[in-house]
């Protein structure tokens, strides 16, 4: 499915629409999702648009320093936790494992968008979920998934 976003809500609406057709997959794992797209194409913001619509309160940033920021959820959409990664950062997929990411992995309740996941492809799932971003204005944003 192909979206063009022209504001923080179209993202919102498209955010929404993204957990409604991943809550009904079924799985003994994580649900990975890799966001594809180069700098300032509407990868964080869309993350942060799920953040909130999964009940986060405070304020999401990009982890690009930290590699990875943790999030307790009440259960919206399955989920308990929501992990999200930059691996922007990251030389190669080895560093990913220190991060307990194959832990990660095993936990079906967690939902881990990952920003650059062409950058750890070789650590992530084959039945890796991607969303394609592209910039094409000043306020819009191409989303693909």
């Amino acid at each position: 499915m192909k979206f063009l976003s022209k504001s923080l809500v179209e993202t919102s609406k498209i955010a929404k629409d993204f957990l409604n057709k991943i809550s009904s997959l079924k799985s003994n794992q994580a649900l990975i999702v890799g966001l594809f797209g180069d700098l300032g194409s509407g990868k964080t913001t869309f993350t942060q648009a799920v953040g909130k619509i999964l009940g986060i309160k405070e304020v999401m940033t990009s982890p690009t320093f930290v590699i990875e920021k943790r999030y307790d959820l009440t259960g919206k959409y399955n989920f308990k936790k929501l992990i999200h990664i930059d691996a922007y950062r990251l030389e190669s997929s080895k560093e990913i494992l220190n991060l307990n990411f194959e832990a990660d992995l095993k936990e079906p309740t967690n939902l881990i968008l990952i920003e650059w996941p062409e950058k750890i492809i070789e650590a992530l799932p084959k039945k890796l979920t991607k969303i394609m971003f592209t910039f094409v204005g000043e306020s819009e944003r191409g989303i693909e998934f």
